[in-house]
């Protein structure tokens, strides 16, 4: 039995591969970085599309790769346009996407209690002798 996929996944999906080559070929502008493409969310109209975006750099550099994207919408809006097969492509809306961050944030948190523990462990170890 096949796997049953929502129409506004597949075009979330496919949205999302088409970007990232829009943005890493056509997109020129000096003040874009490394920018990716994590997941683009569409409405069950497809009426809008949030695009998820994370970028290397400090929060001022998350704030001028939105506006650059942002600013760009309309052509990439254009290019999906000609490359997909969408009676109406949706309005692209690009939010940062802090999941990557937050897990990295957490995993350094983790990382610290285990080596406290293992430090209080140590030194706890050294009384019983």
């Amino acid at each position: 039995m096949p796997r049953e996929f929502s129409r506004t996944r597949r075009v979330g999906e496919q949205m999302q591969r088409e970007l990232a080559e829009l943005v890493r070929a056509e997109l020129k502008d000096p003040r874009l970085g490394m920018v990716t493409i994590q997941a683009v969310e569409v409405t069950r109209d497809l009426g809008h599309a949030k695009v998820f975006f994370t970028v290397l750099g400090n929060a001022g550099t998350v704030a001028e790769t939105q506006a650059v994207l942002q600013h760009a919408a309309g052509f990439l809006r254009g290019e999906l346009g000609r490359r997909m097969v969408l009676r109406g492509v949706p309005q692209l809306h690009f939010v940062y996407d802090e999941s990557v961050e937050r897990g990295t944030r957490l995993s350094h948190l983790i990382d610290e209690a285990v080596a406290s523990d293992r430090h209080a462990d140590e030194e706890g170890g050294d009384e019983q002798e």
